[in-house]
């Protein structure tokens, strides 16, 4: 998609994107930082879904540092740097998509573990594997898509998959693959079409409060007080 190719220039001129050298996540989270507030934090390996959503709530991107190995370069079953800087960087760098990321962040908190797992779901149909309508044509927008040669080229041009209109509902109801191609990739008007839907659903979900994050301190601000459960 226009963001992706956008961002990667700037990637390119400022942190020394190219197939020479891999990139610095602390030169990648500056650049981020200075466009959309979003950081990268390094992680040893895959979290719970919990607290990688939670993290997107503070505008917070955990990111892997390993890199795949040299006798699969086109396939990974676990997200590495690759991915991470490949597919998801440049996307952080747009301002929409960053706060379509923080949105499903921002509902994690206090959610119970059946929301959590609606939000992952959302999370993996939009942030993960997302389409948008650009010009007519399908754009790939999700980072399991720009960070894969052989699934993006499945997703636009095989004929195979089913398309389906952006709805965060039903994306929140729709199972997935791990370790194959997508059968199913929904496809949003614009990211800011993605970015709303999301913001609408998570609104609907029984929260035991609502939060927002505040850019200047980097801190949320919840709208009721919140109760601790005295551990027994």
């Amino acid at each position: 998609c226009r963001e992706y190719q956008s961002a990667m220039e700037g990637l390119e001129s400022s942190c020394g994107f190219g197939d020479q050298i891999i990139p610095q996540c602390k030169e990648v989270s500056r650049f981020l930082e200075a466009r959309t507030g979003f950081r990268l934090r390094p992680v040893a390996g895959l979290l719970g879904s919990r607290d990688f959503l939670n993290g997107l709530a503070f505008r917070v991107f955990f990111s892997t540092q390993y890199i795949r190995h040299s006798s699969r370069p086109e396939y990974t079953p676990e997200p590495d740097i690759c991915h991470e800087l490949i597919g998801h960087a440049p996307m952080f760098a747009d301002v929409a998509f960053a706060e379509m990321s923080q949105e499903i962040g921002l509902a994690s908190l206090g959610a119970s573990d059946a929301e959590i797992e609606l939000l992952a779901r959302c999370y993996w149909h939009s942030v993960e594997f997302g389409l948008v309508r650009e010009g007519g044509e399908l754009k790939a927008y999700g980072a399991g898509l720009l960070s894969s040669p052989g699934e993006i080229r499945y997703a636009l041009e095989s004929g195979q998959p089913e398309y389906r209109h952006w709805s965060a509902e039903e994306a929140s109801e729709q199972v997935f693959p791990i370790t194959d191609y997508q059968p199913v990739y929904f496809v949003a008007d614009s990211i800011l079409e993605g970015k709303e839907k999301i913001r609408l659903f998570a609104k609907g979900l029984q929260r035991p409060f609502y939060a927002r994050y505040n850019a200047m301190t980097k801190r949320i601000w919840v709208d009721r007080a919140v109760q601790r459960k005295a551990l027994e």
